[in-house]
């Protein structure tokens, strides 16, 4: 499990700084984004982060909330992630081991994380053997959660059938 840090102050300065950076004002609202995704280890949605900021009494649209997304996206101190269930998802990079995968149950939605030094070595052989020089790289496997499995989730089956039947 991601951990993150215990004080994200000076998290918070290095997006300040970027903004700054970018000619764009340090604001409250965006602030206050960024303490809700530095705070947390989930894999918050937008709707997520509005829940959060509600209970802390901001009330910001979630036009705001995308734009200040945006900007910590493109900060590189948050990643977004497309699960396949029609939004995104976001997680702070800010853990010991940035580095890792994601086992995402589809009945549930639970993310797990992973990491594999297996997968590392055959990600740089791989590369190696091409001449190609990777600067990342992202492992999503889809399915169901042991969790999941024990409540009698299935996963149907999804193959080619002939309208025709054949005797």
């Amino acid at each position: 499990m991601k951990t993150g840090p215990t004080n994200i102050e000076p998290y918070l300065g290095i997006f300040g700084r970027y903004l700054r950076e970018q000619g764009l004002p340090v604001t409250q609202q965006r602030i206050a984004v960024a303490k809700a995704v530095f705070s947390s280890s989930r894999h918050q949605s937008v709707e997520d982060l509005e829940t959060v900021l509600r209970a802390k009494d901001f009330r910001l649209g979630k036009a705001t909330i995308y734009r200040t997304l945006d900007l910590l996206v493109r900060s590189g101190m948050v990643e977004e992630h497309d699960f396949g269930e029609g939004l995104k998802r976001y997680e702070h990079r800010l853990s010991r081991d940035p580095v890792h995968h994601h086992l995402v149950c589809t009945e549930s939605g639970e993310v797990i994380e992973f990491r594999s030094e297996e997968l590392r070595r055959i990600v740089e052989e791989t590369a190696a053997r091409h001449g190609f020089r990777p600067t990342h790289h992202k492992l999503v496997i889809f399915g169901l959660s042991r969790a999941s499995q024990e409540s009698g989730a299935d996963v149907p089956y999804r193959g080619i059938t002939c309208p025709i039947e054949t005797t």
